[in-house]
């Protein structure tokens, strides 16, 4: 795997929350008067953010429609205009379109535009916070969450924006008082999903696939529990079970055919069990459906893996020359080990300039350092990508090369022992070179290096 495949999910929650806020500003007709006949699409998408739940995307477009068709008749509705930003950022996300973006920030102007800020417009700053996460702007996500929970403390849907935020910029301890402040308000499998995603940050995997079973459980709709399940298949995957991942992925999929985190899980479990005839189709379906960068760095590299060089480069293209909004980490990686690493350095110090602190940045850092041949100073950036609590095989693969470059030999050769054993078949391309890196090794000598010896003591002079 080349980078973490969760955080996508993870915002979605997030921005999903944000409209569960704004959704509770709009009530249908029928909600209240008397048995209600069957509800329609964009009903079905409010009653889901009532709950916390996640819409179906055929029932959230079918509310971005209402709204925008309602908004057409009602231009002064400020609490629908956020509504639909919120819904345009979730959509943006979720399909991995930042087309939506612009649209989201249009609506959620408007709405402080109707209604400013100064006048209570939480709403729409609660979406403005969602839509800076969603584009990788972790300060100013920060920045509009802090304002809407310092208006409102008990208002939960601001927090999973906040723990985003602090994440991003890696302020781990905020982003844990966030959580618990988050599971103090409110309950259900959004709270959960986040809760299994902040234990797996620390390295408490059982506790976070209790917090993803839990979420599954408590689902509302079929979209939320595949979401749940996709969570269950990422963290089988990333203790290097990929069987096991791939029956949550499965699963997933026969609620949600078309998920695509979990059609890319799938893919990705598949070349893992060496099923490459398989997994190649189904990275196909993958990238149809959600062509986000860090699956196109993926498939490429599965692509190349197999001698597949024209497609591979076909897939690093596109990635290189797409448009993308918080891609900056995968951008980097590719640079990194297939094009330019002083182009990744420039690009990862920028991103660093700017407060993005996550692990991910740092290990990205670290790794565009080692790569343009700043070994001394990527090892910094590496140790800190290793040590905060999430374990990545990955991470721990790129701290074992940039110590064997050092002349680290004891290190290298633990971080990358660890690698493998955490994951055989992290990566299509990275995991062959771990062994091939531990080959080169050797064995621990039986005599320790000089550095490790202790001492020799003085001779004792003869009594007299």
């Amino acid at each position: 795997m080349k980078t973490e495949n969760v955080s996508r999910t993870v915002l979605a929650a997030g921005v999903g929350a944000v409209l569960a806020a704004t959704a509770l500003l709009y009530v249908p007709e029928w909600m209240g008067q008397g048995p209600p006949a069957p509800p329609g699409p964009a009903e079905r998408a409010v009653i889901a953010a009532h709950a916390g739940a996640q819409a179906s995307l055929p029932d959230l477009a079918a509310l971005i429609a209402d709204r925008e068709e309602w908004l057409r008749a009602h231009p002064d509705d400020e609490a629908s205009w956020a509504e639909l930003g919120a819904a345009y950022t979730e959509r943006g996300g979720r399909l991995g379109d930042v087309r939506d973006y612009p649209r989201a920030e249009q609506a959620l102007r408007r709405s402080l535009a109707e209604r400013p800020a100064a006048r209570g417009n939480l709403e729409a700053q609660l979406g403005l916070g969602a839509l800076a996460g969603a584009r990788g702007d972790w300060k100013t996500a920060k920045e509009w969450g802090e304002r809407v929970r310092k208006a409102d403390p008990r208002r939960w849907p601001v927090y999973p924006v906040l723990i985003d935020a602090y994440n991003g910029l890696g302020e781990y301890k905020a982003a844990q008082k966030a959580m618990e402040s988050l599971q103090g308000l409110h309950a259900g499998a959004v709270v959960r999903a986040r809760a299994a995603q902040t234990y797996r940050d620390r390295g408490w995997r059982e506790d976070a696939d209790a917090a993803a079973l839990d979420a599954v459980a408590l689902a509302e709709t079929d979209a939320e529990k595949a979401v749940g399940l996709a969570r269950l298949g990422d963290l089988a995957w990333e203790r290097g079970e990929p069987e096991e991942a791939l029956g949550q992925y499965g699963a997933a999929l026969r609620l949600v055919r078309d998920h695509g985190p979990s059609l890319a899980g799938r893919a990705r479990a598949l070349a893992a069990l060496g099923r490459t005839e398989e997994a190649v189709p189904a990275w196909r379906a993958a990238l149809a459906r959600l062509p986000l960068p860090e699956y196109l760095l993926e498939a490429g590299e599965l692509y190349e893996s197999l001698g597949r060089d024209g497609e591979a480069r076909a897939l690093y293209e596109r990635l290189r020359t797409g448009s993308w909004a918080g891609a900056e980490v995968p951008l980097a990686l590719l640079d990194a080990d297939h094009g330019d690493p002083a182009a990744a350095v420039a690009r990862m110090r920028a991103e660093w300039t700017r407060g993005h602190r996550s692990v991910r940045a740092a290990d990205a850092l670290g790794w565009a350092l080692h790569r343009s041949g700043a070994s001394k100073e990527a090892l910094g950036y590496a140790k800190r990508a290793t040590e905060e609590g999430l374990r990545s095989a990955l991470f721990l693969y790129h701290r074992g090369e940039i110590e064997r470059a050092v002349d680290q030999p004891g290190p290298a050769r633990r971080h990358l022992e660890e690698a493998l054993r955490l994951h055989p078949s992290f990566s299509p391309l990275h995991a062959r070179r771990a062994a091939e890196a531990l080959g080169v090794l050797g064995e621990l000598p039986d005599e320790l290096p000089a550095e490790l010896r202790p001492e020799p003591r003085p001779a004792r002079l003869p009594r007299r």
